[in-house]
């Protein structure tokens, strides 16, 4: 019963707190983890927010535009080289 694990709404140390048990140890535990990972990947980001999916999308979406003929052949040509410069970064950085 997980409500048994919390303080009371009106109590004098603050309502609804975990009580201090083995759960919450292991609780805080976890978010010291948290923020230490967070800070250690924190100037890797672009790693994380630069996904194969996303690239692939970027791709199809200039190809509808050239089908539009909204963007040049030489825009696509420039832009897809700028993805597979990408995508070979991508696979330096995970060496």
């Amino acid at each position: 019963m997980a409500y048994t694990q919390f303080t009371d709404a009106d109590a004098a140390e603050g309502g609804s707190r975990l009580k201090p048990s083995g759960n919450r140890d292991r609780l805080v535990d976890c978010m010291e983890e948290f923020v230490k990972y967070t800070i250690v990947m924190r100037p890797h980001f672009e790693l994380f927010g630069d996904r194969y999916s996303e690239r692939n999308d970027r791709v199809v979406k200039e190809e509808k535009r050239v089908k539009e003929g909204k963007t040049t052949e030489s825009e696509m040509a420039k832009n897809e080289q700028v993805t597979k410069e990408e995508n070979a970064g991508v696979q330096l950085n995970k060496i």
